[in-house]
């Protein structure tokens, strides 16, 4: 494997890995356990939260792909139907993301799973599992990116931190977020920072501080009326 000049592979506290970028130096995940803040911030308090049997998911930042393969396994494990769109302006390689351990860690997962997931065609749809599973990766700007209105019953906002992205935490982008969410749907993220909880206050978000992952007091969830 030819190694990323700005990507190396790192453990995490429960055992699964994730990718230091030194572009901004950043993980992808918490180093506190990278599948445990994803379940924890994207499944217990977005999909859960809402108890649909069929969700339409948009994704801000593919990344590693973990957060897309623990929402397979989720809709694998609960019965639900799980449509998943994903924007990544900056595709890791696949060389990189192939070597992840994550398909060893989830028992109702499986190599060809994760294979399946990251050799998906860049901007078509494709149906990863009958009534499970269908994944749209768009590499494209998400500042730039157009949304259709009311379309969405969860964000997953995973976005660098806004120290280190701070372009992508505007109030002009969480704007087009609110408008592309459905009345009800949520945008959950990592970040509980106030200016962050401010700018989605400004845009008609209801925002709740939940307890956030291991290794993290606080999250956000905002929620559209």
């Amino acid at each position: 494997m030819e190694a990323s000049p700005t990507l190396r592979i790192c453990s995490t506290e429960d055992g699964s890995q994730t990718l230091l970028t030194s572009q901004w130096d950043e993980t992808y995940h918490s180093i506190h356990g990278a599948i445990q803040e994803s379940r924890h911030v994207f499944l217990n308090a977005g999909l859960d939260a809402l108890k649909l049997t069929a969700y339409e998911v948009l994704e801000i930042g593919f990344g590693t792909g973990l957060n897309a393969f623990l929402a397979w396994e989720y809709a694998r494990e609960q019965d639900k139907m799980v449509r998943y769109t994903s924007i990544e302006r900056f595709p890791v390689p696949y060389e990189m993301v192939s070597t992840l351990n994550y398909s060893h860690k989830l028992p109702s997962m499986n190599r060809s799973d994760w294979e399946r997931l990251h050799r998906a065609p860049w901007g078509e749809w494709l149906e990863l599992e009958p009534n499970r599973m269908q994944l749209q990766k768009m590499e494209t700007d998400a500042i730039k990116s157009q949304y259709p209105e009311n379309q969405y019953d969860a964000i997953f906002f995973d976005a660098f931190s806004p120290q280190k992205q701070p372009e992508l935490w505007t109030r002009e982008l969480l704007q087009k977020m609110f408008a592309t969410l459905r009345p009800g749907g949520v945008l959950v993220t990592y970040c509980a920072m106030g200016a962050v909880r401010r700018n989605l206050q400004a845009c008609g978000f209801r925002t709740e501080r939940l307890p956030g992952p291991p290794g993290k007091r606080e999250m956000l969830r905002a929620s559209k009326p």
